[in-house]
């Protein structure tokens, strides 16, 4: 079969096909080559014709059913899948495809599975429901901090900034994601203070409190990890689940641990930035709920990071989506955050998110506490539908986030 052969754009997807969408940009050939290309190479196909290929493989082929501009859509017969392996499957329809002469930009859009191979795979343990149990919070967004600076404080002072995060109001502090086992911060000594922390903070406050410590490792080191946590009374993990990979992932997800994930994208923008070229931050998306994460950074609209409000949307929907009975996954997000931005976060993602900010915090002139406490000011404004400049007078903390940062317009 020639690259060609395999567009037919006749052909009606099965309910049992994997269907992604590219976009492709041919490089010294017609689109329906490149496309068809796509397709024989990540199925049974390579670049010149076979005397191997029997009948019955014929019918295992790729196709190309709807080519639209350099927009392609291209479905897999299940069969091409071993179930429960997500490495095979991405190594078919994002794999050596990026690497073909005949394509001079290549981008994974999106990818729908089928149900069989959902299934086949754990998801979320607790999602969005079982997160909002878990802190007995229901009506507001989740706020958030991540310890700042990232790297360099000792055990001790970190587990001091996280307290005054807590007493000021974050219901969430986590680690940054290159937080990991260093010496000026060992792992187990940062658990269990950090954790007496949480434990001081929720007997002043009243409130439940959830500390996220970093378990990215080496796979049997990252479940050494999160047993460290499950025993010292953690209840959450960190994972960066591009750089640990997904094969990682759902080794931890399989151990069913009474741990909700929560799921680091550091390193996804190798992959998403370029428009034209790579794999969208959707697809990493879907792919980390199918594993099993529970909530997931998703990008802000606002704040410093680059994606388009389009981009973060299609995101957001990954998340929570019907996909064959899966849990729906707690958006995350952050980047640049801080006060001033929090009634246009909620306004774009409603009360389902974790609102995460570092600087916007640890940044405040008056400290982590005072920080923390404007975060929670600026939450409570936007629900009772008051103007942060409004709500602002009789609550100094967000006063001064506003003199500092601004409003976002």
């Amino acid at each position: 079969m020639r690259y060609v052969d395999f567009v037919d754009l006749n052909y009606k997807p099965k309910e049992t096909d994997v269907v992604c969408t590219f976009y492709v940009e041919p490089e010294g050939v017609s689109i329906a080559e490149a496309a068809g290309g796509v397709c024989a190479e990540s199925s049974i196909g390579t670049w010149t014709e076979l005397t191997t290929v029997k009948s019955y493989v014929q019918k295992l082929a790729a196709r190309v059913f709807s080519l639209e501009r350099n927009n392609v859509r291209i479905a897999y017969p299940i069969e091409l899948f071993e179930p429960g392996n997500m490495p095979n499957i991405l190594s078919s329809v994002s794999g050596n495809v990026f690497g073909l002469k005949t394509l001079k930009n290549l981008r994974l859009n999106d990818i729908h599975f089928p149900q069989d191979l959902i299934r086949s795979f754990r998801g979320p343990k607790y999602g969005v429901e079982g997160i909002h149990e878990l802190l007995r919070v229901y009506d507001r967004p989740l706020v958030g901090t991540i310890i700042k600076p990232k790297l360099g404080l000792t055990t001790l002072d970190h587990a001091k900034v996280a307290y005054e995060a807590w007493v000021g109001g974050c219901d969430i502090v986590k680690d940054d994601e290159n937080l990991s086992n260093q010496r000026f911060n060992p792992f187990e000594d940062r658990v269990i203070k950090t954790l007496e922390s949480r434990d001081r903070a929720e007997e002043e406050t009243g409130e439940r409190r959830v500390y996220m410590a970093n378990i990215t490792a080496e796979t049997e080191e990252m479940l050494s990890r999160a047993e460290f946590v499950l025993n010292h009374g953690g209840e959450y993990v960190m994972v960066d689940v591009i750089t640990c990979g997904f094969s990682a992932l759902q080794t931890l997800r399989e151990q069913d641990f009474n741990l909700i994930i929560h799921g680091h994208r550091a390193g996804h923008a190798a992959f998403t930035k370029n428009p034209k070229h790579g794999i969208s931050m959707r697809v990493i998306a879907k792919i980390a709920r199918i594993i099993g994460v529970d909530q997931l950074h998703v990008g802000t609209v606002v704040g410093k990071m680059f994606e388009t409000r389009e981009e973060v949307a299609e995101n957001y929907e990954a998340l929570k989506e019907e996909m064959s009975g899966l849990k729906r996954v707690l958006p995350v997000a952050s980047g640049g955050l801080h006060p001033g931005l929090v009634p246009a976060l909620i306004e774009f993602f409603g009360e389902d998110l974790v609102i995460q900010a570092g600087g916007g915090i640890h940044g405040h002139r008056d400290g982590t506490v005072a920080g923390a406490r404007a975060m929670r000011q600026a939450v409570d404004a936007t629900l009772r539908g008051m103007s942060l400049r409004e709500y602002a007078k009789e609550h100094r903390e967000l006063e001064t986030a506003l003199q500092i940062w601004g409003q976002h317009a």
